[in-house]
């Protein structure tokens, strides 16, 4: 079909109009982009950090026990907001290992008794809502995001799947076939049997922080045992509620009590569960997992670490930025000066309410393994000996407060903090304790603390390699010492 002229004629005057805009912005930009010398960047100046603000929040409990906070926030029509539910799958069965993954899957996939999962999809993508549940380590989560105009359909939703879950079997099927595939190819990637066979010479084969699914463990997860498990954590006490939008505080509890408040617990309910006991598994050593068909070694070193109520927690932060990252010393030497490794970290990882892990490692090219093991030993031994100077610890703590202020970024991040403190045992005002120990943090201080904390003595070494391209031989770090080999075999169902 032809365009009319009159059409024609306009379409020109258009297109004639922005070409006249484009070579004034051509004429115009590089005399003003001239005009103004480009300024080296030292000589750039930036404003203050903004301070920490908690939000304008309310917290109240239930005779329950269910605790709850709200954050108003009404910038967008949207409401978000997450339950913290005290479980975590360190206290399923060691003989169900893999039994709290499948069930934080299985309660979103499967839906609620009143709306399966087929329904429970419909419903939210009708409303671009959603829901998700989840359980890890030491916690599990549900959270639920909506449009202000859903919010009582799907907050109703979000309170079923928690509380009411379908749990059907042929989601369970789904799931633990799923998870049998993922043990099958778990020895495809060098980097993650590094990481799954270094948590176990740390923590100990069967501790629960370093436990793996096995085919057998699999085969005893029924849904009688899924039931079980959410039943005993899945209750009130142990659930704190954070959510934040666009909403009314008053209206909102009124909806978290007709949600929650009848719920009652049942006798079968734990609502403070023993932690497991943990202990390094193994005091030193060299360990080995022999992969002749790789290139590059995959290298963890390491030893238990600490908590984030440690006294020296701070300090230890600080000292991770020293060492990590562009500008780091690990980078500037290990890699750029020495060229030894295209991956490079050593950091103090701790955990809220058990020992995590001092770790470092990365890769390196076979030939050049016990070199980058070496050349990484001298950089701890240094940090362990001389006080780092007073331009590095500027560095440090800037790029440590900077991290840290990111995490408050909006009111949702701030609340969630607040959660985890709760959640955790830790004081409210930990966040700005945190802060203000990071200003303060002296050279010396962070000396101290690496002499304490890191012991060269107690790390273990894993390789992940080929350990006939290794030139020099892994005898070599330790003339006397024995290399352990780490059987990675799949046990068959």
């Amino acid at each position: 079909m032809c365009l009319s002229r009159s059409v024609q004629r306009f379409a020109l005057r258009v297109l004639l109009g922005l070409v006249g805009t484009l070579l004034t912005l051509f004429w115009v930009l590089p005399t003003t982009a001239i005009a103004d010398e480009a300024m080296h960047y030292d000589q750039l100046t930036f404003p203050p950090l903004p301070e920490v603000q908690l939000p304008d929040y309310t917290r109240f409990e239930l005779e329950n026990g269910l605790v709850a906070y709200l954050v108003e926030d009404h910038e967008l029509p949207l409401v978000s907001g997450s339950a913290t539910i005290r479980t975590g799958d360190r206290l399923e069965p060691a003989n169900q290992t893999g039994l709290a993954s499948v069930l934080g899957d299985v309660m979103r996939t499967g839906g609620s008794e009143e709306h399966p999962g087929d329904r429970l999809n419909q419903l939210l993508e009708q409303r671009a809502a959603s829901i998700e549940t989840s359980i890890d380590t030491t916690m599990g989560r549900a959270s639920f995001s909506s449009l202000t105009s859903d919010l009582d359909t799907v907050f109703s939703l979000f309170a079923e799947v928690i509380r009411q879950p379908a749990v059907p079997q042929d989601r369970i099927d789904w799931l633990k076939n799923q998870w049998r595939g993922s043990i099958a190819r778990r020895n495809d990637d060098p980097n993650s049997i590094a990481s799954r066979e270094f948590s176990k010479l740390i923590y100990g084969e069967a501790s629960p922080y370093a436990r793996t699914v096995e085919y057998a463990t699999l085969a005893n997860i029924d849904r009688a045992s899924l039931m079980q498990f959410h039943d005993q954590y899945f209750v009130p006490e142990n659930i704190i509620l954070g959510i934040v939008g666009d909403f009314d505080t008053a209206e909102m509890r009124d909806r978290i009590e007709q949600a929650f408040e009848d719920w009652q617990s049942g006798e079968e309910a734990t609502t403070t569960p023993d932690l497991p006991e943990v202990m390094q598994a193994n005091a030193g050593g060299i360990f080995l997992v022999d992969q002749p068909q790789l290139t590059q070694s995959f290298i963890q070193m390491g030893h238990l670490g600490g908590q984030l109520d440690d006294p020296d927690f701070t300090a230890l932060s600080v000292l991770n930025e020293i060492m990590n990252g562009f500008g780091g010393r690990l980078m500037n030497e290990v890699r750029s000066r020495q060229g030894l490794a295209y991956v490079v970290y050593g950091y103090w990882s701790a955990q809220f309410d058990y020992p995590g892990i001092f770790v470092g490692g990365g890769q390196t090219r076979s030939d050049a393994t016990v070199d980058f093991i070496s050349s990484f030993l001298g950089e701890i031994e240094r940090v362990r000996q001389e006080p780092i100077g007073e331009e590095e610890l500027a560095r440090a703590k800037e790029s440590a407060l900077n991290s840290f202020i990111f995490n408050f970024q909006t009111p949702g991040q701030t609340l969630s903090r607040l959660i985890n403190y709760e959640y955790y045992g830790y004081p409210e005002d930990f966040i700005f304790q945190y802060q203000r120990e990071l200003e303060e943090t002296t050279a010396q201080e962070i000396l101290e603390a690496a002499q304490q904390h890191i012991q060269p003595d107690r790390l273990v070494t894993l390789i992940v390699g080929n350990v006939a391209a290794m030139q020099p031989a892994l005898s070599e770090l330790q003339p006397n010492a024995e290399i352990t080999p780490v059987d990675i075999t799949i046990p068959q169902a």
